[in-house]
């Protein structure tokens, strides 16, 4: 019949096994932004990347089509869609500068060409109060999508994507506060 292991000899295999794993996933991570693949295109976080702000561009243009369209709601609007153009100029001037440029602008022009839900496609409503509720709308959706998509990217990316899902719900609110 075989000894049981020694209760500190398991743990110590354990230490060993999770280090090792751990080091295993760390060698993975690169510590250096690298934002072409061997292929030559871009990686899954530069995507992400250009979505984002193609994502905040549209938006901005959505703001930009209501402020046309209602121009009463400038004193409420202009400050939120300033924040929306800092958030897509966040995203892009993340991007990697090792990429070319001509990567750089294609990959940003097919972005917001191939946004999921582009907020500026619909007319703008002509009651100011449906206008205000469509941007909530449209704020709450991206927020929503970003947040889910955080999940999928590297630290800093993510702390971004964050950071501006939470501006976007707080948008969101205040747009909804000032249709009432």
């Amino acid at each position: 019949m075989p000894f049981p292991p020694h209760p500190r000899t398991a743990l110590r295999r354990r230490s060993l096994l999770a280090s090792a794993a751990g080091a295993a996933l760390l060698a993975g991570c690169s510590g250096t932004p690298d934002s072409a693949t061997a292929g030559g295109s871009l990686s899954a976080a530069d995507r992400a990347r250009a979505r984002a702000a193609g994502d905040s561009e549209a938006l901005a243009d959505r703001y930009a089509a209501v402020l046309g369209a209602h121009p009463a709601l400038a004193t409420q609007l202009r400050p939120l869609r300033a924040e929306v153009v800092r958030h897509a100029q966040a995203f892009r001037d993340g991007a990697v500068a090792s990429a070319s440029p001509s990567v750089s602008s294609s990959a940003s022009a097919s972005s917001s060409a191939s946004a999921p839900t582009a907020p500026s496609a619909s007319p703008v409503p002509g009651d100011p109060k449906s206008a205000l509720k469509e941007l909530a709308s449209a704020e709450r959706t991206l927020a929503d999508r970003r947040a889910r998509a955080l999940l999928d990217v590297p630290g800093e990316l993510a702390r971004l994507m964050a950071s501006v899902a939470a501006a976007g719900a707080a948008h969101a609110y205040l747009l909804t506060e000032g249709a009432k």
